[in-house]
């Protein structure tokens, strides 16, 4: 099929989600005929987005996918959250309808001066896209998309239409009139499964650990779709990847590979640490003393940033610059605020225990107090013990998770835990001094999903926030 033109052609979309929405303006804005069908009710918080699509001309249909809607498509933008077993599937494939993610989408149609920065990743990619857009902005015209809740559809087609004036009440800005320098897409597991021929001009993958494994069966899977973007690069293309995790040292590709490493170890493709200091080959980056996020990963976030930066042809002063002024994403590892001497960090979107294993690590030598629990993903939590008990006074304990995490604990002999009944208990729980001595830091980063007591990790957060900035 010729993605080149689109005009006339017959597109199916399935979901009103952040993809379904961005596709089907996109695709309309372009002159396909697209139909929308979503196997869900239209929920009272997506009417406004359904109205701006029957504006666009979308034909939709909810509760329900109809022969109507499917027959006779030539392709199929799908939601990735879509299970690969799903029934809808196996009729696209009986009826040998192509499906596949709007990231593969905005691969085979983006202009050819747009080159795409891929970023993938267990934990840490949505601090690493922001960060290299942020660098980027120093000289490009760099937009984030993808799983970071904007599809990268949504920077391709200019709105033309004054009369869609909705369209400011989502989260595209002004950079989405312009022709993008980059595309940096965070690229979920998810969004990677539906991927044929997707092809990155950069790709980054930060690190590997169990994640998503009901949806994809096994972490050999998650494994195999994650590495699925690097498939397709060709010799003048740039693989970024984490050399201390064993998945992604020996990831094969036909890229160029560039490694990121704590260590001191580099070459002149690496980026590394060294005396206190980063450097990529033996060119100085930045003091890791002038780095404003915390911890070891987010100096491999920042080291994957300096690496993009240098391939782009960024002088190293504009991306210390880029690094030096960059703020941390909400609900990841980010500062609150400090009050009465002690300082606040919000880690919401640690949803599993591997992501709250890296914040644990941030603080070395700190008097620090744990709060965690919420929906148990009943992963393993033989390390998240572990560093519990080397690294931690206390643990607060929420939410479902809270007897199980006990348990866990009490079997390494960790016993400096408390239980709370809510989010608000668990902090002033934690603000309480141990043998004697006030925590310097409380870290809320919870290992666990947020449905037991909050909407989304985000909810989770902001009430966080909300409570340890009351005066």
């Amino acid at each position: 099929m010729q993605f080149s033109n689109l005009k006339n052609k017959k597109v199916l979309v399935l979901g009103l989600s952040v993809t379904g929405f961005a596709a089907a303006k996109f695709l309309c804005r372009a002159g396909a005929k697209c139909y929308l069908s979503d196997s869900n009710k239209l929920a009272d918080e997506n009417k406004d987005k359904a109205k701006i699509l029957e504006e666009y001309g979308v034909q939709l249909e909810f509760d329900g996918h109809t022969e109507e809607f499917i027959k006779e498509s030539d392709f199929c933008i799908l939601s990735p959250s879509i299970p690969p077993n799903s029934d809808i599937l196996k009729e696209l494939d009986r009826l040998k309808i192509p499906y596949f993610s709007d990231i593969e989408l905005a691969y085979k149609i983006k202009p050819e001066r747009t080159k795409i920065i891929a970023i993938t990743g267990t934990n840490g990619k949505t601090t690493t896209t922001i960060l290299i857009t942020h660098i980027l902005n120093r000289k490009f015209n760099a937009c984030q998309a993808g799983n970071v809740g904007v599809s990268p559809l949504d920077y391709l087609f200019p709105l033309t239409d004054s009369s869609l004036e909705a369209d400011s009440k989502s989260k595209i800005n002004a950079l989405h009139t312009k022709e993008p320098d980059f595309l940096v897409i965070e690229a979920s597991s998810y969004q990677l499964h539906y991927t044929k021929d997707f092809a990155p001009d950069m790709a980054v993958f930060c690190n590997l650990t169990p994640d998503h494994i009901n949806w994809h069966g096994n972490i050999e899977n998650y494994f195999y779709d994650k590495a699925k973007m690097f498939k397709n690069m060709g010799e003048n293309t740039h693989a970024i990847l984490n050399f201390d995790d064993e998945h992604t040292r020996g990831l094969s590709s036909k890229a160029k590979k560039h490694f990121f490493r704590l260590n001191s170890l580099g070459n002149k493709l690496d980026a590394y640490i060294k005396n206190g200091k980063i450097y990529y080959g033996d060119e100085f980056i930045i003091n890791i003393d002038d780095v404003p996020i915390v911890g070891a990963h987010n100096l491999q976030n920042v080291m994957c940033g300096a690496i993009v930066g240098k391939i782009a042809g960024l002088p190293n002063d504009e991306i210390k610059s880029g690094i030096v002024s960059f703020k941390a994403p909400k609900h990841r590892c980010e500062f609150v605020i400090k009050k009465d001497g002690i300082s606040y960090y919000n880690d919401s979107k640690a949803t599993n225990p591997e992501a709250s294993n890296v914040a644990i690590t941030a603080f070395d030598g700190k008097n620090v107090v744990l709060i965690a629990g919420g929906r148990d993903k009943n992963t393993s939590l033989d390390e998240f013990c572990r560093l519990v008990k080397e690294r931690i006074n206390k643990v607060v304990l929420i939410g479902e998770a809270a007897e199980r995490f006990s348990e866990a604990l009490n079997n390494v002999n960790y016993k400096n835990i408390e239980f709370a009944d809510s989010l608000e208990d668990a902090i002033l729980k934690a603000e309480n001094a141990v043998s004697g001595k006030k925590p310097e830091v409380v870290l809320f980063s919870p290992a666990c999903a947020s449905f037991d007591m909050f909407k989304n990790y985000e909810a989770r957060g902001d009430a966080f926030i909300d409570y340890v900035s009351r005066a």
